[in-house]
């Protein structure tokens, strides 16, 4: 599970639970924030971002064709008629590349076969074709094809992203309580799957007088970034409705900074074809966070 294709910059750290700050530090906050929208937009825009996804295709145990043909087992439009297959045995997916599939390539070159490695590792393994693409990925025991289209309509017809006003109050400086150990807890994804994360601590802050509590978690192992899936009162209105994501850095003398001017929407908002985690009963917020995106008006839900 990796969702920081979306995002890669972090804060500087200047309280948002402090005084407001003067003109200055104000003017430079808010230019940070613009930068970091704006390059969220670029990666999301990029030929192999969210917006180029147009299928995810399980697989079943054994021989998968697949090809533009409707004789195949997984039928993709925009390939050959007959690109190939992909055997699943036990959890190893290798794929064989039909003769007739001239311009496929696997990892960007002209190989016959080769076993597929699964998002879990830092490059997983790339079929290619004109301008489409796929790769495996491993949702619990499920494994199936990731498949991207740079020329996909949800891309060439984005349309843009709204987001609240900039407001340095949202900019939270938060308590940090660790656990020790780390909470190994349950989380749902959008399928309905349930998947087990790592919670390394809690944040507790403060918003009109009310007192709120959050658990980010760990994403990957050996992890230093924070990850956090929530939901408030303005999900399903004017945020998306499911949840929506932030990062922040590791904690630092017993607090950890929540901008969530920096709150995005997940790939889901963009594409049915996501599997995004949904967020935890501890992460379902009772007050209405009024900062970072807005829904999609392009969206699907």
């Amino acid at each position: 599970m990796r969702y920081l294709g979306l995002v890669l910059m972090t804060a500087i750290f200047t309280s948002g639970a402090s005084a407001a700050p003067n003109t200055a530090d104000d003017a430079a906050y808010r230019k940070q924030i613009e930068d970091w929208r704006a390059h969220r937009v670029e990666r999301l825009k990029a030929p192999s971002g969210w917006l180029s996804l147009i299928g995810l295709e399980w697989l079943k145990e054994g021989a998968n064709t697949i090809g533009s043909a409707k004789d195949n087992v997984i039928v993709i439009a925009t390939a050959p008629p007959h690109l190939g297959s992909v055997v699943l045995d036990h959890g190893r997916a290798t794929m064989s590349l039909d003769a007739s599939a001239a311009e496929a390539k696997i990892d960007g070159e002209k190989k016959a076969s080769a076993e597929l490695l699964d998002d879990s590792h830092e490059k997983p393994t790339t079929v290619s074709f004109g301008t489409t693409n796929f790769y495996l990925i491993k949702r619990e025991d499920k494994f199936g094809l990731r498949i991207k289209d740079s020329a996909a309509e949800t891309r060439t017809h984005f349309a843009g992203i709204d987001n609240f006003d900039i407001d340095p109050s949202w900019r939270v400086e938060a308590k940090w309580e660790t656990y020790n150990p780390p909470l190994q807890i349950e989380e749902a994804n959008i399928l309905g799957q349930i998947e087990k994360v790592t919670v390394p601590g809690a944040a507790t802050f403060e918003r009109d007088g009310k007192t709120y509590k959050i658990e980010p978690m760990l994403e990957n192992p050996g992890d230093t970034e924070l990850f956090l899936v929530f939901a408030d009162r303005t999900s399903g209105k004017e945020t998306y409705g499911a949840a929506r994501f932030l990062y922040t850095t590791p904690p630092k003398d017993g607090k950890v900074i929540l901008d969530f001017n920096k709150a995005y929407n997940p790939p889901c908002a963009f594409t049915p074809y996501a599997t995004c985690p949904l967020p935890t009963q501890q992460n379902r917020l009772d007050m209405r966070v009024t900062a970072g995106e807005k829904k999609y008006r392009g969206g699907h839900e």
